[in-house]
């Protein structure tokens, strides 16, 4: 399993734990997190094969290092999860038998949102949902913002991903398509946590909303290319 991480040190234990209970190995790739983010990545490195980077590069750089890890570790497959604890391990058998169903395919989570969710997150991922549909064909990619996904390592790194940011979960998943990968969609509940119950978000409403708007630009000019070429 692969767990990004940037900041978050009151859930990566947890998350951390989670998956060990249901998987035998786990890469944690530290994002260049402040002292207690980075903290809480080396308190786990007993359990966890943790790479750090340094400084702050990224969620998509995060993921990127994860998966080549997984590639020199002989690992075929990485499921992705957030150290912010938001995502539902219990789910997990569930991702794993569909990558196992169809090896070839990105497995996507899509989530179910109960009242925790910020109304403002519930309108952008609509909002990303509708480009990704033009970009790639309705449904294709269920969510293209949730970082809850089974990876087929190989595809993943060949795949061409340039968002190293917040774009890079739409990003990567657009390009797979593109270069043939199948989907699998797969609903799964979400938790948006407090910051006293250890919730973090890096998400900024202006910088953020304006680099997808830039993403989308790109890959829908992009996806004319494609279309023609299919």
């Amino acid at each position: 399993m692969l767990v990004p991480h940037y900041d978050n040190p009151g859930t990566l234990a947890s998350v951390v734990d989670g998956a060990l209970a249901q998987v035998p190995d786990v890469i944690v790739v530290d994002d260049g997190s402040a002292p207690p983010g980075r903290a809480a990545a080396e308190a786990v490195a007993d359990r966890a094969d943790v790479v750090l980077l340094s400084p702050n590069q990224g969620k998509g750089a995060a993921c990127m290092a994860g998966f080549r890890r997984a590639q020199e570790r002989g690992f075929t497959h990485a499921v992705q999860v957030d150290a912010d604890g938001q995502h539902d391990l219990a789910d997990l058998p569930l991702f794993v038998d569909a990558a196992r169903s169809q090896p070839t395919a990105l497995v996507c989570g899509v989530p179910i949102f109960d009242a925790s969710a910020p109304k403002g997150r519930v309108i952008g991922r609509k909002i990303s949902v509708f480009w990704v549909d033009v970009e790639v064909g309705r449904g294709v990619v269920g969510d293209p913002l949730y970082g809850f996904r089974v990876y087929p390592v190989d595809a993943a790194v060949s795949s061409g991903c340039r968002a190293l940011r917040m774009g890079f979960d739409t990003d990567i998943a657009v390009r797979m398509v593109w270069k043939g990968a199948p989907t699998l969609n797969l609903p799964t509940k979400v938790s948006y946590f407090a910051r006293a119950e250890g919730g973090v978000t890096h998400f900024r409403v202006v910088r953020d909303n304006v680099a997808l708007f830039v993403l989308h630009s790109g890959l829908f000019l992009r996806s004319l290319l494609w279309r023609l070429r299919r």
